[in-house]
Formats: C-alpha cells, sequence, structure tokens
C-alpha cells in the first residue's frame, strides 16, 4: 500500500508510552492520602483531650502522696528561727550562761569545759591537766598557772610567761602562743580588728614581712563581747613560710590572743589546732 504523501508543514506528534498510564497512578495514592489525614485529623482532638486529662489526674495525684509523705505536721517544724544561718560577717548573740564573763565564744555543739581536775606537772609552772568530753581526741585540757584553761595536744612542751606576756606551747615546727590580757582597750582601743591588724605584737613579724598574705579576716560579737579572727602567711627570719590562725578577744577591757604558728604546708594541721584551742579558751583570772 502506497503511504500517503507528506505534509512538509505539519511536524510529526511523538507519543510516549505509559505516560496516561503512570498519570493514574500516581494520582491513586494521592487521593487516598487525602482520606486517611481526614479520618487522622477527625480523631486527634478526641485523642488529645484523654492525654491531657491522663497527665492531669496522675499530677494531682503525685500532689496529694507528696503532701502526705513529706510536708511536716504541725508542731515538728524542722527549724527554728535561732538555728538559721546568719550571713557571713553578721554579728550573731549567743546564749549566755555561767561563764559568760570569762568565756570567748566557741564553735555550735561544743560544750562548756567542765572536767575533773587531776595534777600533772611540767618543769617550772603549776599548771594542773584536766579531760573532758569537749576535747578531741589526741587533746588534753590544761589549767594553767597564768590564769587560763585551754585544749592543747598531748606531749606537748610548754614555755612559761615570758617578758612580752606570752605562755608557749610547741612541738616541732608548731607553736600554740597564749596571751591571757597583756594590753588594755584604753590604751588599743575597743577595736580588735584595729588591734589584730595594726597593734597586737604577735602579728609583728606579718607586718614587717616583705611577702605576707592575709585572709578571712572577721568581727565577731557573742554575747556584748568583741573578737576578731584571721589567717596570715609570712616568712620568719630564717624564710620560712609560716601559716598562723590567730583571735584577738576584748574580755573584761583587756585583749586576750591565742594564736597558732605552723608550717605553711601544713595548714590543715594548723587549722585543726587553733580549732581547739579557740574553742575551749577560758579565762580564770
Amino acid at each position: 500500500v502506497a503511504a500517503p504523501p507528506a505534509d512538509a508543514s505539519r511536524l510529526p506528534v511523538v507519543r510516549r508510552r505509559g505516560e496516561l498510564v503512570r498519570r493514574r497512578r500516581t494520582a491513586l495514592p494521592v487521593h487516598h492520602g487525602r482520606h486517611k489525614r481526614g479520618r487522622e485529623e477527625a480523631r486527634s482532638p478526641r485523642s488529645l483531650g484523654r492525654t491531657l486529662l491522663l497527665v492531669i489526674l496522675l499530677l494531682l495525684a503525685a500532689a496529694v502522696a507528696y503532701a502526705m509523705l513529706f510536708m511536716p505536721k504541725a508542731g515538728h517544724s524542722g527549724a527554728t528561727g535561732g538555728d538559721r544561718t546568719r550571713a557571713a560577717g553578721e554579728a550573731s548573740p549567743a546564749p549566755s550562761d555561767g561563764n559568760a564573763d570569762n568565756s570567748p565564744g566557741r564553735p555550735r555543739g561544743s560544750a562548756d569545759p567542765s572536767g575533773s581536775s587531776g595534777s600533772a606537772g611540767s618543769s617550772g609552772s603549776t599548771e594542773t591537766q584536766t579531760t573532758g568530753t569537749d576535747v578531741a581526741d589526741g587533746f588534753t585540757l590544761r589549767k594553767d598557772s597564768a590564769g587560763f584553761r585551754i585544749a592543747v595536744p598531748k606531749g606537748w612542751s610548754r614555755t612559761p610567761k615570758n617578758d612580752r606576756g606570752q605562755v608557749v606551747y610547741s612541738h616541732g615546727g608548731f607553736e600554740l602562743i597564749v596571751v591571757p590580757g597583756r594590753d588594755g582597750a584604753a590604751e588599743f582601743g575597743s577595736d580588735p580588728m584595729t588591734y589584730q591588724r595594726e597593734k597586737e605584737s604577735e602579728l609583728q613579724g606579718y607586718r614587717d614581712s616583705s611577702w605576707a598574705t592575709s585572709s578571712g579576716l572577721r568581727t565577731i560579737e557573742v554575747g556584748g563581747r568583741s573578737m576578731a579572727e584571721g589567717q596570715f602567711t609570712w616568712n620568719d627570719a630564717s624564710g620560712r613560710q609560716l601559716f598562723v590562725r590567730n583571735v584577738a578577744m576584748l574580755l573584761g577591757g583587756r585583749y586576750h590572743v591565742v594564736q597558732v604558728r605552723g608550717p605553711e604546708s601544713e595548714r590543715d594541721e594548723v587549722s585543726k589546732l587553733y580549732e581547739q584551742a579557740s574553742a575551749t579558751y577560758r579565762f580564770t583570772g
């Protein structure tokens, strides 16, 4: 059969197999997906409401259980106003006791020293030693002939009061220096902090040293009495670095000093000795 003559003015139409089929196949998922989303959107508000209701009920049950188990009952409050910790540097009054006039403040929880006495002498002194439940293991409460009592580690040697009014207990590289009322407030002023920083003889090495530091300076008011304490470091005459804990107490118009010295590398030991000494110091007159 002869082919019809070609018309040069018309272009051939190119048809691709499967085109209509592909369109039909791609349209079906789109149609079904819309229906599925519609069903999910129709169900979602109910599901969300049930979930929120369940969460609210669980929270209410947890709140009731907490209130029943952990809330304090009436009349059994766990803390009182007197036990609340005060701000740093704020003066805090302490309850008075029988030794209020002659006793500096002591850390919370320490009892008033009242051990049974026994005699134990060191060379050149008439001191007695007592043991009480308020001193730590390894310490003994000594009643010194210079007019005070204080906790001192066992085995330490005592040097009688020198011309500077100091009684010194020592062992190895550590020293406990006690000055029972040498300086008066009439001459040195009534501010313990000024006395400690500028006038106390036991800290003259700190003021004269070319390398010295200070920290923890604070004034304490306890039962109408004033105290100032601090931590100091300086180099002694031999070049050894000292770490010093010091407290100056104004009792009866006179200054009492308790100071512990030791190597700068033994800060913890110096602090341990100082805490026992400062907490148990009592002026007996």
